[in-house]
């Protein structure tokens, strides 16, 4: 009987460690999302958008307001889900 339960424990103990595995990709991915979100909003002093759309900005007019407007939700996203992922994580130790 004990060895059953012994087996059954290594089971669940190599299945805990792939789905904490496979959240911890996935915190990697939603954390280089955050990231990149952040940095391609453009602020004050049009920031790392600015950089990378160039002269864009004066040749479409308000498009750049559209975008950072998606920009943004994609970062609240990312963010809500990166607290969560690090929560699930964290009780999984």
């Amino acid at each position: 009987m004990l060895k059953y339960v012994g087996m059954i424990s290594m089971y669940m103990h190599k299945e805990v460690l792939n789905m904490k595995t496979f959240l911890m990709v996935v915190e990697i991915i939603v954390s280089l999302g955050l990231i990149a979100s952040v940095l391609l909003q453009s602020g004050r002093s049009a920031g790392f958008s600015g950089a990378i759309t160039g002269g864009a900005e004066q040749l479409m007019g308000n498009k750049a307001r559209g975008m950072d407007v998606v920009f943004r939700k994609i970062t609240a996203a990312c963010a809500v889900l990166f607290i969560i992922l690090a929560i699930v994580l964290v009780a999984l130790q």
